[in-house]
């Protein structure tokens, strides 16, 4: 299996990949995250994996940087990692009881010669109603910090969740079937 330089900071990222027999090295890159609101999210999923791989990719000689980034869309608004507990709640206000889109965006750049592979995973997900005593107290939880979202269905965040069409590893933070699909696509 391909060996990979991760350019993420998340915990899940890394145990995803771990679980699926990956062996990679972690790149600490820090990138501007900055949502770009008139792009269709897709595009800015794709826009923001892009930029972080491509952030790696300058910080090593070889070899294949991952970059990914979770979005969580509602309607037209693209909801990112809350900036606080006050934010994560408003965002919790808002996605229950709707029908919502998780979409992560996954680049591949070859460090040395810059090759780039970008694609983009969409997961559809139904939200039952919260009660504010339930969105407070999750929020207590620190589950919700730095989530994109405000929501964690690997954790708790998972009995929010009425139903899902799509990938639950996507939900996560990386699809890995479609991680998968790319690295067959650029394993020789």
């Amino acid at each position: 299996m391909m060996h990979l330089k991760l350019a993420s900071r998340s915990p899940r990222r890394r145990e995803l990949l771990e679980e699926a027999g990956y062996t990679f090295d972690l790149v600490d890159v820090d990138v501007d995250e900055t949502i770009e609101e008139v792009l269709d999210p897709v595009e800015c999923a794709r826009r923001l994996a892009k930029r972080k791989a491509v952030a790696g990719a300058q910080c090593v000689e070889a070899g294949w940087v991952l970059g990914a980034d979770t979005l969580v869309v509602l309607g037209t608004k693209i909801l990112g990692k809350p900036v606080d507990r006050s934010d994560a709640k408003a965002m919790l206000h808002d996605l229950s009881g709707s029908r919502h889109e998780v979409i992560t965006g996954v680049c591949l750049v070859e460090a040395r010669t810059g090759e780039t592979f970008v694609d983009a995973e969409v997961t559809k997900i139904v939200m039952r109603p919260m009660s504010e005593s339930e969105i407070g107290a999750y929020v207590a939880t620190g589950e919700s910090d730095d989530k994109a979202g405000a929501y964690a269905i690997q954790e708790n965040g998972d009995r929010f969740v009425e139903s899902m069409e799509g990938s639950y590893t996507n939900v996560v933070g990386l699809p890995m079937e479609l991680l998968g699909r790319m690295v067959e696509e650029v394993t020789p």
